[in-house]
């Protein structure tokens, strides 16, 4: 981990608005600074607003106000769908609790998609899935579908994809949520192996076994940070 500062933002809130009008504030004067190659989980009740904040990290959802520097840039005004789209497909690597596989693509196929956007010649991007796949022990799925795989086999699938584009930052929300434990405990060594290569990771977690893995724990309820660095009770 570097001191470089990858995100920082200053009093970051964000509502939703119903249709008579009412405000449903979701964040609440956030102020969070992540540093380049730190392992960070988010963790909190139901309904804190944990998600909604890994959405505004990965340039998903807009914030209402407050500043977002993204490795120095202000991303947090920024409104326009193929600027957005660029950031996240040069900056960032997704997994989702459920996959979010394509079913009709292989595995190969599923990990390569994100270079087909950036261009990738289709050579190039299958000799880099390839090698993901290798990478995480799963190369010899790589012609069976999502269907065809166990939930921890997809999970690495998901995991691998996440990394096609080589992104240096990587947010999870609850990526050992569909899985049984001993699954779990292999994606969460995956993740730790990663952080090693000071990649970035910001993970979303209710579970104190899966926060455990992380470097930092953030705490938060009611859409506000209690905790910045939040020590787990000794009886978990």
């Amino acid at each position: 981990m570097s001191d470089v500062l990858v995100i920082k933002m200053e009093d970051v809130h964000k509502s939703y608005y119903l249709a008579n009008g009412e405000e449903i504030k979701v964040l609440r004067g956030i102020d969070l600074e992540i540093k380049r190659g730190e392992f960070v989980a988010l963790m909190g009740e139901s309904g804190g607003g944990k998600t909604t904040l890994l959405n505004i990290i990965g340039c998903l959802h807009p914030l209402t106000s407050g500043k977002y520097l993204l490795e120095g840039e202000n991303v947090g005004n920024v409104r326009d769908d193929y600027t957005l789209a660029f950031i996240r497909n040069k900056k960032m690597g997704f997994v989702f609790q459920q996959f979010n596989l394509f079913s009709r693509l292989n595995a190969l196929s599923n990990v390569a998609l994100p270079s087909v956007y950036a261009g990738l010649k289709k050579d190039e991007r299958e000799k880099r899935a390839l090698e993901l796949l290798n990478t995480l022990d799963i190369s010899d799925r790589k012609n069976h579908k999502p269907t065809e795989l166990s939930g921890g086999q997809q999970q690495r699938v998901a995991i691998a994809r996440s990394l096609m584009n080589n992104p240096e930052i990587l947010l999870a929300d609850e990526p050992t949520g569909a899985l049984d434990s001993k699954n779990g405990l292999e994606v969460m060594e995956i993740f730790r192996n990663l952080a090693k290569q000071n990649k970035t990771i910001i993970m979303v977690t209710h579970t104190a076994e899966v926060a455990k893995f992380a470097d930092r724990i953030i705490y938060m309820r009611d859409g506000k940070i209690l905790d910045h660095n939040y020590t787990l009770k000794s009886d978990y």
